[in-house]
């Protein structure tokens, strides 16, 4: 089995029995802020040729830095059998019947299928917090080989991908892919700190996996993004000076070294594994030489890259729309009767939100469901938001503002309190579609508050077993250090004490003290 990255999430995976290419990204995403890194504009043309013409193309989620639309509809070729995770809405399948695929090979969670001599299993994360559509990871094996293409979904059941068999090839995200903190109105001291935490998150969450897993060979992907808008040059990380949460892959590969594990490899987009019974071969598409340059003299590197993009980049920004007359007007219109669904959304929100965009201020207030100019109101959470951004989601009706907007980083954010996912679960759900999910999510989370929990024990404290956010097993994923608990899924911590949650409003870890031993 060989794959080969295609930079960021995407590979290109090639057996005997078939191919597959999985999140071929190449177009720079979210209004021109991410571009792959290292660059992938240059890849061999009888590569490009093999991406074009697999047998398999899978697309992890809906993301713009996995689902490529402009690639896509220009070079893969329609005729290719999409393998499809088994979401709870079809999205992605409209997405890519839109874009002229007509074949597909529907999944159900977890469930291995047979693909032209290749075993298929795609699993499912699909919590609004993986976004609506949901995330996916793929495990294929050809018979002799398996790999794991995690990508950056958060697996809650790490056990779900090895109970196919013993894994060769672990490829999975370890870097940032979000706009915390950077974007907040914090002072730099403080957004330093939160920006180390949330990168020590990362890594800690990704180290479970490797240890879970325990693939003969570990490639860091999935990011990070470089940043090549002058406005957003800072953003890269090269010093290590910077206020940022996308460490780069030697980042990560020296942190697995500290932890004595030697399974790590260095991939750049045309880098080749290829693993047999009995070996591993990694070849570069440049000399050893090279490669480790674009590391040791990043800021160069990303020079280079930005300048041939500049054109297409100050082409792209000229093209953003114009400001159009009553913004609060036509956001009350799309959002009200999306407010009118989400009852128990709007109850755990239980505030007002302030979009400033242009020379108007909109008041998103979710208690009484309304959306109006604003008069001064308070607020407990407000946006800046660049205008002919706003306009351009607008003009789309983007669904995923998360997506479509906030993965930019360009804005800026404020909230009176703790972090608040409701709000966010919002932004992520503009149809009605979505909408009735991310309710019907919020008022199971709201019930399950007060339904018994399979319980375990850690350091001398019995808790719920499932962390209250996101339900990952804390008896995998908990780490206790002076009476607090952090849930490295995503950082989440919790006071034992109290049960009181650190982290976020809303949330309470049920705990107590382990009884002593008689």
């Amino acid at each position: 089995m060989r794959a080969t990255s295609l930079g960021h999430a995407g590979i290109l995976i090639e057996t005997a029995h078939g191919s597959i290419v999985c999140d071929p990204w190449f177009v720079p995403a979210f209004f021109g802020s991410w571009f792959v890194f290292p660059r992938n504009d240059r890849l061999a043309p009888d590569l490009l040729a093999r991406v074009e013409r697999p047998d398999f193309l899978y697309v992890s989620h809906l993301h713009g830095d996995h689902l490529d639309v402009a690639f896509l509809a220009e070079h893969v070729d329609r005729e290719t059998t999409v393998l499809l995770p088994g979401f709870p809405t079809t999205e992605l399948e409209r997405r890519l019947r839109a874009l002229g695929f007509r074949h597909f090979l529907p999944t159900v969670d977890g469930e291995p299928v047979s693909a032209g001599g290749l075993e298929i299993a795609i699993h499912v994360e699909t919590s609004i917090t993986d976004g609506p559509g949901g995330d996916s990871a793929l495990v294929v094996t050809d018979g002799e080989s398996r790999l794991v293409n995690q990508n950056d979904c958060r697996l809650n059941n790490l056990s779900a991908v090895t109970r196919h068999g013993s894994v060769d090839m672990q490829w999975l995200q370890y870097s940032g892919a979000i706009w915390y903190p950077m974007v907040y109105d914090e002072p730099d001291d403080v957004k330093r700190e939160l920006a180390t935490a949330k990168v020590e998150s990362q890594f800690g969450r990704a180290i479970r996996y490797v240890e879970a897993v325990g693939a003969r060979v570990v490639v860091p992907s999935a990011g990070p993004p470089c940043f090549l808008d002058p406005e957003l040059f800072g953003l890269n990380v090269v010093t290590g000076d910077e206020i940022s949460i996308f460490p780069d892959a030697t980042a990560f590969l020296d942190r697995l070294d500290k932890d004595d594990i030697d399974t790590g490899v260095l991939v750049i987009p045309g880098t080749t594994v290829e693993v047999t019974p009995d070996t591993v071969t990694v070849r570069h598409p440049q000399a050893d030489d090279e490669v480790a340059a674009i590391f040791s003299d990043k800021a160069a590197y990303l020079r280079r890259y930005q300048r041939d993009w500049r054109p297409w980049l100050d082409a792209t920004k000229a093209a953003w729309p114009a400001p159009q007359p009553d913004l609060a007007g036509r956001l009350a219109g799309w959002w009200e009767p999306l407010l009118a669904m989400a009852r128990s959304l709007c109850a755990a929100i239980d505030d007002a939100c302030l979009i400033r965009s242009g020379d108007e201020a909109v008041l998103v207030d979710f208690s009484a469901g309304t959306v109006r100019p604003h008069a001064g109101e308070p607020y407990a959470f407000s946006f800046d938001l660049p205008r002919p951004l706003v306009e351009q989601v607008l003009a789309d009706r983007a669904v995923d503002w998360s997506n479509s907007l906030f993965l930019s980083v360009r804005f800026r954010a404020w909230r009176a309190g703790e972090f608040n996912e409701y709000l966010y679960n919002f932004f992520k759900s503009l149809s009605p579609e979505r909408m009735a999910r991310a309710e019907a999510e919020a008022a199971a989370k709201h019930a399950a508050r007060h339904q018994p929990a399979e319980e375990i024990e850690l350091d001398g404290y019995v808790m719920e077993r499932y962390c209250p956010h996101r339900r990952a097993d804390l008896s995998v994923f908990g780490s206790v250090d002076d009476g607090v608990l952090t849930c490295a899924m995503h950082g989440w911590q919790f006071d034992l004490e109290t049960g009181a949650c650190l982290t976020a409003d809303d949330r309470r870890l049920r705990v107590r003290r382990a009884e002593p031993a008689s």
